[in-house]
């Protein structure tokens, strides 16, 4: 179906081109939304007539767009989940878990702004863009968890090591694989000579 476009489409083109997309796009989304007209000679006549209003129309949603972005971009909010010992979420974090999140901080975000190709599987920091209008995006960072302590850690720059992924932060530090080596130790012939000389200060004394 060849539609014209009353905004800026992503992927799709510019306010007032006449592009063709899938009929189900255009049915399900571009036309009840009031994003595009079916394109044909009195649609073409009806946009001419409306530019003006539908310039203005969309500068005011832009600006209104800029000044949220000002405020979100660059924002981190934490999401606090179950995962197993590999860091594995017990299920995910989707657009709708991250429109709700960023609303709750006060953002009014819809499901359909939050760029996410597939959900959020596991824990660690994630940056997901948010397109807040055609011409405005924004990025934000999703620092999800197993709990408070743990997101503060990632915040830092931390990575839990393969010990505490399975053992958790209360792991006993003697049962570190690392505890079994000593970083000091020489091997070899240099080793041999370090216990020699070990040897002769121990018949010195």
């Amino acid at each position: 179906m060849q539609v014209i476009l009353l905004e800026r489409i992503s992927k799709l083109g510019q306010m007032g081109e006449t592009v063709k997309v899938k009929d189900g796009f255009a049915r399900n989304f571009l036309l009840p939304q009031g994003k595009a007209l079916r394109a044909n000679e009195t649609n073409k006549k009806k946009f001419e007539g409306q530019r003006a209003q539908l310039e203005a129309r969309n500068l005011e949603r832009k600006n209104e767009a800029q000044k949220i972005a000002d405020e979100l971009d660059g924002k981190t909010f934490v999401v606090v989940r179950s995962a197993g010992e590999t860091g594995q979420l017990y299920g995910s974090v989707s657009t709708r878990d991250i429109s709700d999140i960023v609303t709750e901080e006060g953002f009014s975000v819809g499901r359909n702004q939050v760029e996410l190709n597939q959900p959020i599987k596991t824990i660690g920091l994630t940056n997901v863009a948010i397109a807040l209008h055609p011409e405005v995006e924004v990025t934000i960072t999703l620092n999800i968890a197993r709990s408070a302590d743990e997101a503060e850690r990632q915040a830092r720059g931390e990575t839990l090591d393969s010990a505490e992924a399975i053992y958790g932060d209360d792991i006993n530090e003697n049962a570190r694989p690392d505890a079994f080596f000593d970083p000091d130790a020489e091997f070899g012939d240099e080793g041999e000579e370090g216990e020699e000389v070990g040897g002769d200060e121990g018949e010195e004394r």
